[in-house]
């Protein structure tokens, strides 16, 4: 075994028995910002019926600590698209995105959101949110069940507590 890996070894164990926690300033920053999404309840579509539903006792999403979905963009740190986001729609979307301290994650739920769905010919629809915001994660569905929307925001939670792992999207206009 390496010398100098021995004795980092032994510096840890010496550390664990003084109940001294080493860990970098990232990741203890990145513990806190996965177990406490404040997200901004986009809803436009059929798709918001099952993101409001997965707030429900049903599903209880307050279980892993995403509890409160808020009205305002200023006291948010991840945004929902669930629906077909029109043109129309499409600058309030940016405005609200915008509007959301540093960090933000963006999810795209249900079809429409993810690639237009149906409706992606029309003149009317964007095709997919991710020409308008940056998305962090995807999931696909017409309208995508509550245990989608949970599974998405637990890959999330990976994603951000795994930066090394994951290529991050960097968040610029």
């Amino acid at each position: 075994m390496d010398v100098k890996r021995e004795k980092e070894l032994r510096e840890a164990e010496v550390a664990a028995d003084k109940n001294i926690l080493r860990t970098s300033i990232e990741k203890f920053l990145n513990w806190g910002r996965v177990h406490s999404f404040w997200p901004n309840s986009f809803g436009l579509a059929c798709c918001a019926i099952e993101m409001a539903s997965t707030g429900g006792a049903r599903y209880d999403l307050s279980r892993f600590g995403y509890e409160v979905f808020q009205a305002s963009p200023r006291q948010a740190d991840l945004m929902i698209v669930a629906g077909t986001l029109t043109r129309k729609m499409a600058p309030v979307a940016r405005r609200i995105y915008d509007q959301m301290p540093e960090p933000k994650w963006a999810i795209a739920m249900g079809n429409c959101a993810c690639s237009g769905g149906p409706f992606a010919d029309s003149y009317a629809v964007v095709p997919g949110a991710d020409s308008i915001i940056p998305i962090d994660v995807y999931i696909p569905g017409c309208p995508p069940r509550p245990e989608a929307l949970i599974y998405g925001m637990l890959q999330l939670k990976q994603k951000i507590q795994n930066p090394s792992e994951v290529r991050l999207i960097k968040h610029d206009k």
